[in-house]
């Protein structure tokens, strides 16, 4: 690896690193130097290509390294290795195979030019063993195998599947998972649970299950999703929404389910084509001209949908040009944790607010605030795609906003709340409870967890935020065992942070809440709206012995909770009726989040734009443990409840599931016992630094008090 800075390719629709993959090469005892290139092969096909040169110990004759199934890895009497296969499964195991090279070719040194560089001209032309997608991939040989690898490379953002291609090792998650088999029910009209594509991860599996279920004409079993007439009727809310609305009535006023956003947009701002953009968002999505009232011709004053015929965004614009040169950007954070807690009024609205701070002529930030009813994660992220396309058109010389490319929106929000209250009832939600109501059968009502204070009577949701990093080396290593073990990231991490509750409340039972989509009908992704559901995740952690067990657990628990993830949580709580408290919420307390789909590129032309994290000082539950994988980036950050818990507590407990996750990452065989003895360790190595800190600062103030008071001249 030549230290190079890492350069970006783009390869069968994704986005590769090649520094990324020389780094992970060069870790290899065998490999001296590394550099991974981009050539064509014989069907200029573009292919990646590892040059390595090896360490003088092993002695291997140039050439090219294909991969030779009796010899892979084995050292030669004479010893050489046989390094393409033994570099081919170690990178397999560390990276998606998209990112692993179709060929490896060592050479004596690498080329470089009179500048130093590498000289890329001089570098011998690989033999490639074949085309990966001829070969190794498999071009579909039926029309079924087609349609799902075109569905597979749509959802994906590749260019095209092989029929062997595995799905999750070509970048595929939960998230994208769902999106294809709601892609894949309105193609062949069959219902396809998502453990299938678990089961059968491959175009030619997937293929052969969807023929199998064609057979049992195992229909879709929901109606279509069309639109309703806006003929003056009360128009229902969703049960997510409802929840909400009801929450709100019960505490006015408050902030809780406020989503802020804050922007830094560096570069010449055009305050107008701002504002435009936002009310054309508005009016192609009802959703941001709703209101909530109590419906006065209903006996039981149910809620329902107002639909404003127009938009009403306004957007305040605050100059902070005079201040101090220092003051700014406190001020800034004081402007957007106010704007942050400023309750919404669900029944007069707007209910998205806009502010436009000015630092500069060059330099702004952006406050968007949008009510939790109307919106979710999902969501902002198409605001942040549309937003950018419509303000690129305003700002052009002509401006001309009907030629703008947005996805056509066959229908809204309020079409979505109808259909899931008709479709959502009887045998259907009976069937979905039933299986809830076993899941979660005698669940402990409260996770007690080692807390700083005693918990309050009233749970006041005040909260502090605890930001880490992590290397993205853990990442790919945590990314290997998941593909290993058959599981997602998602299901890892889960896993590792159970096992971080269980050594914490010393609780074998452990209950944690975690977000899904919500959108499992092609026709709901493009809406902004509030379609998150909540999952509700059990562990048992008696009983088993290993880390591995543990994860196959939480397979079968999640798994399991997206095959029933329709009932919305409101129901749930509803039918399981669990004890009530003031002091915690209901059901669970703890909070999971993986976030892994990126969201849209924060670009407007002209401009620089940074999402900015601020501290609001809300806290919704004990804990939220939110992880975040991006192709440069590993890292998480832990929102508590500062009744509860001491900034240096969290803290610590961040530094605790960094060693988990590095424990499981090299063994994921590793017993239970010796995570908790690791982590005892770690503790009392802490709680030991704590005494030390405290006796150190006893110590000094002693020391200070002790010194004769200085006279006066």
């Amino acid at each position: 690896f030549l230290g190079r800075i890492d350069q970006q390719v783009k390869l069968r629709g994704f986005r590769i690193e090649l520094g990324e993959i020389e780094a992970l090469l060069a870790q290899h005892p065998a490999v001296r130097e590394a550099v991974v290139v981009v050539r064509e092969d014989r069907k200029s096909n573009q292919q990646l290509v590892a040059y390595v040169t090896e360490e003088p110990r092993t002695g291997c004759p140039p050439g090219v390294l294909e991969p030779n199934e009796n010899q892979a890895g084995e050292l030669l009497g004479s010893g050489f290795w046989v390094l393409g296969s033994t570099l081919r499964e170690f990178l397999a195991q560390r990276l998606p195979a998209y990112m692993v090279p179709s060929a490896f070719v060592t050479i004596d040194a690498l080329p470089l030019t009179a500048n130093g560089k590498l000289d890329h001209k001089a570098l011998p032309a690989p033999e490639f063993a074949g085309s990966r997608l001829d070969a190794a991939s498999g071009e579909p040989r039926t029309p079924l195998q087609a349609v799902i690898a075109g569905i597979w490379a749509d959802v994906l953002g590749l260019d095209r599947v092989g029929i062997f291609d595995n799905f999750f090792e070509l970048g595929g998650q939960s998230v994208i998972a769902a999106r294809l088999m709601a892609r894949l029910r309105d193609a062949c009209q069959v219902e396809i649970p998502l453990r299938a594509l678990f089961e059968r991860p491959t175009v030619a599996e997937l293929a052969e299950h969807v023929e199998q279920a064609s057979q049992s004409i195992q229909r879709p079993s929901a109606p279509p999703l069309l639109p309703v007439p806006r003929d003056g009727r009360a128009l229902p809310l969703s049960f997510a929404q409802q929840r909400l609305w009801f929450l709100d009535q019960l505490e006015p006023n408050s902030p809780l389910y406020n989503v802020p956003t804050v922007v830094q947009l560096t570069g010449q701002l055009d305050v107008h084509a701002l504002q435009a953009s936002l009310e054309q968002i508005a009016r192609r999505h009802e959703i941001l001209r709703t209101t909530f009232v109590a419906d006065t011709t209903d006996a039981t004053g149910q809620p329902r949908q107002i639909i404003a015929a127009a938009p009403s965004i306004a957007l305040v614009e605050r100059d902070l040009r005079d201040l101090e040169p220092t003051a700014p950007q406190a001020e800034v954070t004081r402007l957007a944790t106010q704007e942050a807690r400023q309750p919404f009024d669900l029944q007069r609205g707007p209910l998205i607010r806009t502010t436009v701070l000015r630092l500069g002529e060059q330099e702004h930030v952006l406050l968007l605030t949008i009510h939790h009813i109307v919106s979710d994660g999902w969501s902002m992220g198409i605001v942040i795609r549309e937003l950018a396309a419509l303000y690129a058109a305003l700002i052009a010389s002509t401006p001309q906003l009907e030629h703008v490319e947005l996805p056509v929106l066959p229908i809204q929000y309020a079409d979505y709340a109808v259909w899931q209250r008709e479709w959502l009832r009887d045998q259907v939600l009976d069937d979905q409870l039933s299986y809830w109501k076993r899941q979660l059968a005698d669940a402990p009502p409260l996770l007690k967890l080692a807390t700083d204070r005693p918990r309050p009577a009233l749970q006041t949701y005040t909260g502090g935020s605890h930001s880490f990093t992590l290397p993205l080396s853990l990442l790919h290593d945590l990314i290997a065992v998941s593909r290993r073990e058959g599981t997602t990231l998602f299901m890892t991490t889960l896993a590792a942070f159970n096992v971080l509750l269980h050594w914490n409340s010393g609780q074998d039972d452990i209950v944690v809440g975690s977000p899904i989509a919500g959108r499992s009908r092609v026709e709901l992704e493009p809406l902004i709206g509030f379609f998150i559901n909540t999952l509700v995740l059990r562990a048992r952690l008696a009983g088993q012995t290993t880390f591995k067990d543990l994860l196959h657990q939480m397979r079968e628990v999640t798994l399991g909770a997206y095959a029933h993830q329709d009932v919305p949580f409101e129901r749930l709580v509803e039918a399981l009726q669990p004890d009530r408290s003031l002091a915690h919420l209901p059901l669970f307390q703890v909070w999971f989040v993986l976030q892994n789909i990126p969201m849209p590129a924060l670009e407007l032309p002209g401009l620089i734009l940074r999402l900015m994290d601020v501290d609001h000082g809300i806290a919704r539950y004990d804990l939220r443990l939110g992880l975040m994988e991006s192709p440069d980036e590993f890292s998480g950050s832990i929102e508590y409840n500062t009744d509860l818990f001491d900034a240096a507590t969290i803290a610590h407990l961040a530094s605790l599931f960094e060693t988990l996750l590095t424990i499981i990452a090299a063994r994921p065989e590793v017993g239970l016992d010796e995570l908790k003895a690791t982590l005892d360790a770690a503790h009392a190595q802490y709680q030991a630094g704590k005494q030390q800190a405290l006796k150190n600062t006893v110590m000094q103030k002693l020391k200070q008090s002790r010194r004769p008071p200085v006279r006066g001249s």
